[in-house]
């Protein structure tokens, strides 16, 4: 028996040696995703979502990070605020160490308020009010645009390039689209000859918009600025179209979705959407928009392309970390600077907002979303 002893004790060490340095390291490491999976915006979350697992995927077949595999783990937060504090709770309890996603600003600010208690990491992908990177969180980041940048663009180009008089803006009360319509008029204010004509809001979920659309009709306006979401964005249009409302149709980014032209039917063609570069103006996505499509058999919507950022900033803030740590890992992203990500360069400036953030106008030509073209 003895003279076994020393084979016995050598294949305890080699089991020990190839067996994970603690369980918790073999362990994957976990990334949250709230997204509203459920209610109106349910397509662009999901659309979200897919993007963070495709990021994952890629990361995963390179190895994953730290030697680890990478877990996307996703919270429907309905674009709810309540909802979206029960889905934030959810994450952190989950033991997610960072978390890439948002969409709708109105259950993106309380989310970051859980985050921050926690002391988990935030990089939102498409949530665009101010105020998420306003309230003085040094773990909130954002690789998309602002509304108080959104709103001056929208505004400059009613005026310089469709030579807009009068202009009437309508939002939804939501802390997005109310946002982005007052920067709007705010930057409208400013300009010579320039009048805000109507600034009201309708209900989100509405299917009859005849009564403000007559009263704008009323008014003359040469454009219509519609600042809510998608899923009533496209009835607007329609009903705008079929009023016979005099002006352009123009909406905010939320309205960049395919489901928008859906719901407008025929009424899309020649809506203006103000909006960030989408992934198939992108020179550096073309090789995402092909695996997108390879994995999921469709062209990825407008915010995967940045959520993919969001996730593959937020590895290599980890590996750069060199630990999983959450507060190293929100130290390592406020040092995010140059990263080359599909949707350009990014670099987080001292609030955790992107430099340096660009826009373009696209324009709905026979079903499709494309880039605006001035008329000869």
């Amino acid at each position: 028996m003895r003279r076994f002893a020393p084979v016995s004790v050598l294949v305890v060490v080699v089991l020990a040696l190839c067996a994970p340095a603690g369980g918790a390291q073999g362990a994957p490491v976990k990334l949250g995703v709230p997204v509203p999976l459920s209610g109106g915006s349910a397509e662009a979350g999901q659309d979200i979502l897919n993007g963070a697992r495709l990021a994952a995927d890629q990361a995963n077949a390179r190895g994953g990070v730290l030697g680890r595999q990478i877990e996307i783990v996703s919270a429907d937060d309905a674009c709810d605020a309540q909802q979206g504090v029960t889905a934030a709770q959810k994450l952190v309890d989950a033991g997610v160490v960072a978390v890439a996603g948002g969409y709708c600003s109105s259950a993106a600010l309380p989310e970051s308020g859980v985050f921050h208690t926690a002391g988990v990491a935030f990089v939102a992908d498409a949530s665009t009010n101010p105020q998420l990177t306003e309230q003085g969180f040094d773990n909130v980041f954002r690789d998309i645009g602002r509304d108080d940048q959104q709103g001056p663009f929208a505004a400059n180009f009613m005026v310089d390039d469709l030579h807009a008089h009068r202009i009437a803006i309508v939002h939804d009360n939501t802390v997005y689209a109310k946002g982005l319509a007052e920067a709007t008029r705010t930057a409208l204010a400013g300009k010579p000859g320039v009048h805000v004509v109507f600034f009201d809001a309708i209900t989100p979920g509405e299917k009859d918009f005849t009564a403000t659309l007559t009263r704008i009709k009323s008014l003359r306006p040469d454009v219509l600025y519609f600042t809510g979401y998608y899923a009533e964005g496209g009835l607007l249009a329609r009903q705008f179209k079929a009023l016979r409302v005099p002006g352009e149709f123009m909406a905010g980014d939320a309205n960049n979705d395919p489901t928008f032209i859906k719901e407008a039917g025929a009424a899309a063609d020649g809506v203006l959407v103000t909006s960030a570069p989408l992934a198939q103006f992108l020179p550096e996505a073309k090789a995402y928009i092909a695996a997108y499509r390879a994995k999921y058999g469709h062209a990825p919507g407008p915010y995967s392309a940045y959520e993919y950022d969001a996730v593959n900033i937020t590895i290599a803030a980890i590996k750069r970390a060199n630990t999983t740590d959450r507060a190293a890992i929100i130290k390592a992203l406020a040092r995010t600077t140059d990263f080359k990500g599909i949707t350009g360069t990014i670099s987080f400036n001292a609030k955790g907002d992107r430099a340096g953030v660009n826009y373009m106008v696209l324009e709905i030509r026979d079903g499709e979303f494309t880039a605006y073209r001035a008329a000869a």
